[in-house]
């Protein structure tokens, strides 16, 4: 049986709880309210604003990527069609190997990030995920109204390969000539 000392300290703790939940609130709103915190392309996030929405996207797409089916991804010419979809697509944001990002991608903030390392933060179906839905407010569109899905997957079987080409071999895959690698 809880004794009066027991419940006025649980009383307590959940008064205090609310009331800080309802000052922060307030605090939130206020600085979103004042427009203090700067919005502009030419600003970086602070950086507890930025790791939150980093965390957030990761959870995210992998919820909602959680029920992708990935079809069979290693045939040279999806590669191929996938390297040659990146090259009028995505290198003008996200740069190649041995091709440097162009203005728009380096004007937008956040700064798209370079996709070498990609297969080491998300698997076939989240990066199928991102290319068909894009991502909010990062500048990533949805190419879901652009591209065929067809050519969704041969974007995310190029992406998968990318990580291993030199500037020589994606040069060649990404030519709209008639070869295989």
């Amino acid at each position: 049986m809880a004794t009066a000392k027991t419940k006025l300290i649980v009383k307590t703790v959940c008064a205090t709880l609310i009331t800080l939940a309802i000052a922060g609130a307030l605090g939130g709103f206020a600085v979103l309210a004042s427009g203090i915190y700067n919005v502009a392309s030419t600003s970086q996030h602070l950086q507890f604003v930025h790791a939150i929405l980093e965390k957030g996207m990761h959870h995210s797409v992998r919820f909602h990527a959680r029920k992708v089916i990935t079809p069979p991804l290693d045939d040279k010419q999806l590669v191929k069609s996938g390297a040659v979809l990146y090259q009028a697509n995505c290198v003008e944001c996200h740069g190649a190997p041995g091709v440097a990002p162009r203005g728009i991608g380096m004007g937008m903030q956040p700064v798209p990030g370079p996709l070498v390392d990609v297969t080491s933060k998300w698997d076939a179906g989240q990066m199928y995920w991102i290319v068909r839905h894009g991502i909010k407010m990062s500048g990533m569109p949805a190419w879901e109204y652009r591209m065929q899905d067809e050519e969704l997957w041969q974007l995310v079987a190029f992406l998968q390969q990318m990580p291993q080409l030199s500037p020589a071999d994606y040069k060649m895959l990404a030519s709209n000539q008639e070869g295989e690698k």
